[in-house]
């Protein structure tokens, strides 16, 4: 059971986790984690359930899995006849109005959908805690001397459950560098998987690049994939302009992390997120809502 802070009703919310029995199995019995470890944690198993979830045939799970996860229809950009398979109704499109990215540079902003915790003055050298263990922000980039210029940053992670709206967004104009992959495997990210794998942000396959954003300095976007994630796909164009709250890109079928590092003195996150941070709890957050507040001390960047 995954207990998840609701901000709405200050009160803590239930998941409902798709795949739960399999999850619990696979990461909490010995038998099941040996099937994780000769299948389930390498591509083959995670391209394969893409090409399924690309099949026509995939489609048939789309309403049911709308009724059973409660997913609001009336926020899709296109009609429900409109998706030819499961991956089309998995990276959908929301209607811009369902989630806003609000103007003034002062609000610190969500990129996607999800679950978040965050941290500041973070020491690079380390753990980020998960359950009494964890990973280093040194473990995430193998480039070290990128994460040099973080320490004492803060830290923002968003877990996206795969009934979450899977699209990303920059949270800020800027020039975008491109992407770098680093190749790893492809655990859960679900909370149950991290309490046996608290490494797996440093584990799994991952992306990263750095946005020169214009109200927050340099911000490195780190976007994880995980079981069945059949690709992360990026659809902004590097070194162009972008605006705040356009679309970066999208993770194909699966749960998946985006984390945000983001350099010391230019954002404070918002108390409610750090307290139940701190109590091992989650926040539910949408793309475009407030996380947090820039700094006065940032001033104007250099890209004016």
């Amino acid at each position: 059971m995954i207990k998840v802070y609701n901000r709405q009703t200050k009160k803590y919310d239930i998941e409902k986790i798709a795949g739960e029995k399999i999850i619990n199995v696979l990461y909490n019995t010995s038998y099941g984690k040996i099937g994780l470890e000769l299948i389930l944690k390498r591509k083959l198993y995670s391209v394969l359930a893409g090409i399924l979830c690309d099949s026509r045939i995939s489609a048939t799970k789309i309403k049911k899995f709308i009724k059973k996860y409660d997913i609001d229809i009336s926020e899709f950009n296109d009609e429900l006849r409109d998706f030819k398979t499961f991956n089309d109704f998995f990276t959908r499109r929301v209607k811009p109005s369902a989630r806003p990215f609000l103007k003034d540079s002062e609000l610190f902003l969500s990129p996607g959908d999800g679950r978040i915790k965050g941290w500041m003055n973070v020491n690079i050298n380390k753990n980020i805690e998960i359950k009494g263990s964890g990973y280093t922000l040194r473990d995430l980039i193998p480039e070290n001397e990128i994460i040099e210029e973080y320490d004492g940053g803060t830290v923002v992670v968003l877990r996206l459950n795969p009934t979450d709206y899977h699209r990303f967004h920059f949270i800020d104009d800027g020039v975008c560098s491109e992407s770098k992959r680093i190749k790893g495997h492809y655990y859960s990210v679900n909370p149950v998987a991290l309490l046996s794998y608290p490494k797996v942000f440093c584990q799994n396959t991952r992306e990263y690049s750095i946005l020169r954003s214009k109200n927050y300095g340099e911000i490195i976007y780190i976007e994880v994939g995980a079981t069945c994630v059949g690709s992360i796909v990026q659809t902004y164009k590097p070194g162009e302009f972008i605006k705040r709250g356009s679309e970066k890109g999208f993770f194909k079928f699966g749960g998946s992390t985006i984390i945000i590092l983001i350099k010391k003195g230019h954002v404070k996150l918002d108390g409610d997120i750090l307290y139940q941070t701190k109590l091992g709890y989650e926040t539910k957050i949408k793309a475009g809502e407030v996380i947090g507040r820039s700094n006065e001390v940032i001033g104007k960047s250099n890209l004016e």
